[in-house]
């Protein structure tokens, strides 16, 4: 295959995972075609994405990688994610993933965890492995140090009743897990195939930051601070060759890419075409730039992530 054919057969793919073009060209066949994202093959393997995906979301952003996101690997019977090799940003995965006890009062058993429900890890060589166990789901974590994601877990471990030291399900967590699976909040549908994604939902500058969660009427709102234009973000989450189908019901925008608006920020209301549910896109454009006080407080983070 011609490399400049190659190279535009990766090109949709590239741009959503932040996979490198050599690591894809073993993938490319002779079929003329741009190379597809697979979809996770087994349905535990989506719920697994889709509640990691909507946990880390509450992490915000100092980083151009959304969600401390460098790049997925994505397969059909797992998911690798490369994180920003910054402690600040191991320790909140760990924070936000990992499962404890929060409130035994709470009547809802999806309030009773926090975290992940049934989340554990171990360490395979070089990557942080996350499963639940007796389920055929894995998300390996890489691009940092193991030993730190450990240091971190010991240090959280003296802060709150973790659950990881449980080889099984606790009760409390299959509950919150059985209700989860049950509600139509967190479909693995939508969020599984975003996650597969996110490098879409990054714009060109040096702080991105994305986020996710349920709005009116069954439907989800989905946000960046400062996110791509929204030609690209259409194209990737769309109709594009690696896209999710998306179709756009309305949109205003500012980023100069057809018109122009006097309102600050792009809204585009994406309808899913399966389950006819709207994602209600939203591009604040905050202009964050990656200047000396940011930098203080990533110094700052970073020593903490371990005291």
């Amino acid at each position: 295959m011609p490399p400049l054919a190659a190279l535009a057969f990766t090109e949709d793919r590239r741009r959503s995972t932040g996979e490198s073009h050599q690591a894809l060209c073993t993938l490319l066949g002779e079929s003329g075609q741009a190379l597809p994202i697979p979809a996770a093959r087994h349905p535990e393997q989506a719920q697994l994405e889709t509640a990691v995906f909507l946990a880390c979301c509450k992490i915000g952003g100092l980083s151009e990688h959304p969600l401390g996101i460098v790049r997925v690997r994505p397969k059909e019977d797992q998911l690798t994610i490369r994180v920003v090799n910054e402690p600040y940003v191991v320790h909140y995965w760990a924070e936000f993933l990992l499962p404890r006890l929060s409130s035994e009062d709470a009547l809802d058993p999806r309030d009773q965890v926090g975290g992940v429900a049934g989340l554990r890890f171990r360490r395979e060589g070089s990557q942080i492995c996350l499963h639940r166990p007796g389920m055929p789901a894995r998300i390996m974590l890489t691009g940092f140090n193991p030993w730190w994601w450990q240091r971190i877990v010991d240090r959280l471990t003296a802060d709150y009743d973790l659950l990881q030291s449980e080889p099984d399900w606790t009760p409390v967590e299959r509950a919150a897990y059985a209700a989860t699976a049950a509600s139509s909040f967190e479909p693995a549908s939508l969020f599984s195939p975003l996650l597969r994604r996110i490098r879409a939902t990054a714009g060109p500058g040096s702080i991105n930051s994305t986020d996710a969660w349920s709005a009116i009427g069954g439907n989800f709102r989905l946000e960046t601070t400062d996110g791509p234009p929204c030609p690209d973000l259409i194209r990737l989450l769309g109709n594009g060759p690696t896209g999710l189908g998306w179709e756009v019901d309305d949109k205003s925008c500012t980023c100069l890419c057809d018109h122009t608006h006097t309102a600050v920020g792009c809204n585009i209301d994406f309808r899913e075409p399966a389950t006819g549910r709207f994602v209600y896109y939203s591009n604040t454009k905050w202009g964050r730039t990656l200047d000396d006080r940011r930098r203080q407080t990533i110094s700052e983070m970073n020593r903490a992530a371990f005291t």
